[in-house]
């Protein structure tokens, strides 16, 4: 993986639920030092794991807030999901460039 980072943050990967703030508060994370030399956290099961930026979230009372909302409102997330998804296609993006594509995995 080229960020250096591995596996999927919820056991539905493709899934689009409110699992990944649910786990974030419920699940007890350990770290774990990739490969990389980076960090992530992983489940006692090793089958999912989140990014330190993720925790952060709960780490923040402001931040903390909405993880617990989301948590246990899948009605408020999937509202606030639409609202936010909606206002990003209506005002597009500009300026952005293309990545340059990278065609050698040696």
């Amino acid at each position: 993986n080229a960020s250096g980072y591995d596996g999927p943050w919820t056991p539905t990967p493709t899934l689009l639920t409110n699992t990944y703030y649910a786990l974030m508060l419920h699940v007890d994370w350990t770290p774990r030092t990739m490969p990389s030399g980076k960090v992530q956290f992983q489940d006692p099961t090793q089958s999912i794991m989140m990014l330190p930026s993720d925790l952060a979230l709960v780490q923040d009372d402001a931040l903390r807030e909405f993880v617990e909302l989301y948590a246990r409102d899948s009605k408020q997330f999937f509202d606030d999901f639409s609202d936010a998804f909606a206002k990003l296609i209506s005002l597009g993006t500009h300026g952005l460039e293309a990545a340059p594509v990278r065609l050698d995995y040696a």
